[in-house]
């Protein structure tokens, strides 16, 4: 099993998906912990998020804000081994391109993943991008529950960088999160949770429901993370998704 591009030897490639308001770089302890393992990594920024310039008020479809992991996957060739890792509301992401591109990925990690509903509480700022008659075309977590419930146990520079770095999600085009079209071909590829035990956002026994209506072959347990265990526990992270990625034959 090797991490490196060696010709058409074999290659473990691991690509992220980030959740709601985030992007690529909330990754950069995974992919660094993984680039000095030996492996290759990519975290993408979907349509709107992180540097993409496509405003996330103009993205209304689901397929649109996927646009960018659906180009990467098609690029990769045959022999990279894609262990594709969703986090938070990014795991609806991983499961549409499961979907699609079955036949290239090797295994899905779902990391706090859930469809959530952005309609609860009202921790959540929307952005009525085509005026306030008509529906919201983006959303944003208010900035005082950020720390509580994204980054509790999270070094306070992460929630610093993040702090700078948080974009609005394009409200629409998440609402077509959980109207995937079945692939029964995709419950062939194997699937990982791992749940995030102190978090605030997406709760223990939210996760644990979750995980008995599609249950996974694999299951961790991050016991110290918040919602954000790419900051909070980044160490114990890498390791779970070697240990996961040890179990697959390729």
């Amino acid at each position: 099993m090797g991490g490196g591009d060696g010709g058409d030897d074999s290659v473990v490639h691991f690509v992220f998906v980030h959740g709601a308001s985030h992007g690529a770089w909330c990754w950069y302890k995974l992919t660094t912990l993984l680039d000095a393992a030996g492996f290759k990594a990519t975290s993408v920024d979907l349509t709107g998020a992180g540097i993409n310039l496509t405003d996330s008020n103009t993205v209304f479809d689901f397929d649109h804000y996927n646009r960018p992991l659906f180009s990467l996957l098609s690029d990769l060739p045959p022999h990279h081994k894609i262990i594709l890792v969703g986090h938070s509301i990014g795991g609806g992401s991983v499961t549409e391109a499961l979907c699609k591109f079955t036949d290239k990925i090797s295994m899905v990690v779902y990391l706090a993943a859930d469809m959530m509903n952005v309609g609860e509480e009202d921790k959540w700022e929307f952005i009525y991008g085509e005026g306030a008659d008509k529906p919201p075309t983006g959303v944003l977590m208010k900035e005082e529950f950020r720390r509580r419930y994204y980054y509790s146990q999270s070094p306070l520079e992460d929630v610093s960088l993040a702090s700078k770095l948080l974009r609005p999600a394009p409200a629409r085009a998440l609402a077509g999160a959980d109207k995937l079209a079945p692939n029964p071909e995709a419950e062939k590829v194997p699937r990982v949770y791992i749940k995030t035990a102190k978090d605030n956002l997406f709760d223990s026994l939210r996760q644990d429901r979750l995980v008995e209506k599609w249950p996974p072959s694999q299951l961790y347990i991050l016991e110290e993370s918040d919602h954000s265990a790419f900051f909070s526990v980044p160490t114990t992270l890498f390791a779970y998704l070697l240990r996961a990625v040890s179990f697959l034959q390729l």
